[in-house]
């Protein structure tokens, strides 16, 4: 058996890193598993969500605003300033039925730890059309965090386009009402499936205009988006809708597929379920932080928070 790691932190999203940082001042050693880069935004990216957001101004201490890359590489840096050390691979699959716990990687290796942080985060639902993809990665416009990137200068007082019909569709909507000069619904039915007091918080909303039986099919600009193409659902036929943004609201995916037969509880979401206030999962010495475990917030700076929980309960754990 290889060497036996105090504790193997799985991501390198704020919660991964901000539970490096922790572990490593807690003397712990901590192994990173930061995963393999990725060509499209679909799929959990080393660095976490906040890879694909040109301006983060609402993480406290940058009053100026600083880059996702930029934050993410300044959160690396200080967790390898106290000793975390990452790995570039991803984990496949993981052994929570025997001690130590026993990760196997994209490589095929097997990593033994006593103890687990499960930092994996949640990837945004994508409409899959390329040019979403293109100017989502290049931050031409295209975003699917209304409450990251909504008050950023450059979607103030112009209209925007949210995709999708749910609760967090709406919410997405009326959060930016406050900045845009008009918010387009596009929604592929003819009526929301939000709650009714979501609905009529839109219906009541001068600047929110639904836009019924419809679907985007391209989004159209070559570095920021001009428009979008739209079809109809009833009849097929093709209309332009001119925004300067789009902000896609169908739902999160929680990366936790190579979780499966592994023991770890997960809700009908797929979203790993934790102790009451605490990071614990349902197997003792494993624990989650950040998105991958929260399905409400999905803020940098609550999954860091987060993460600084779930490296102090790893250390007692382990003390114990």
């Amino acid at each position: 058996m290889s060497e036996i790691e105090n504790v193997v932190i799985i991501g390198s999203g704020p919660a991964g890193w901000t539970s490096a940082i922790y572990a490593s001042r807690a003397d712990l050693n901590p192994l990173c598993v930061i995963g393999v880069p990725k060509s499209t935004p679909s799929i959990v990216l080393p660095g976490g969500q906040l890879m694909l957001t040109t301006e983060v101004e609402n993480y406290p201490g940058f009053p100026e605003g600083i880059t996702g890359p930029e934050l993410m590489a300044g959160f690396q840096k200080q967790a390898e300033r106290f000793g975390a050390r990452s790995l570039s691979k991803d984990i496949v699959s993981c052994d929570f039925s025997t001690r130590p716990f026993a990760l196997e990687t994209s490589s095929g290796e097997t990593i033994f730890a006593k103890s687990v942080i499960i930092a994996t985060g949640a990837t945004a639902n994508w409409l899959g059309i390329e040019n979403e993809m293109r100017l989502a990665m290049s931050g031409g416009g295209v975003s699917a965090c209304a409450v990251c990137d909504g008050a950023l200068p450059v979607y103030r007082d112009q209209p925007l386009a949210v995709v999708g019909g749910g609760d967090s569709a709406l919410e997405e909507a009326s959060y930016l009402t406050k900045f845009a000069s008009e918010v387009f619904i596009i929604h592929r039915r003819d009526e929301f499936r939000a709650s009714k007091a979501m609905q009529q918080r839109i219906f009541d909303s001068e600047k929110a205009t639904p836009v019924w039986n419809k679907v985007v099919v391209d989004v159209l600009g070559e570095d920021s988006i001009t428009g979008v193409l739209l079809q109809d659902t009833v009849t097929g036929e093709e209309s332009t809708l001119e925004v300067k943004g789009m902000f896609v609201a169908i739902g999160h995916t929680p990366a936790t597929a190579f979780l499966d037969g592994s023991g770890i509880a997960l809700d009908d979401k797929g979203y790993i379920n934790l102790a009451t206030r605490s990071s614990a999962t349902n197997i003792e010495g494993v624990f989650a932080a950040g998105d991958v475990a929260d399905s409400h917030y999905r803020q940098a700076i609550s999954a860091a928070g987060m993460g600084c929980q779930a490296a102090i309960d790893a250390e007692q754990y382990l003390a114990h």
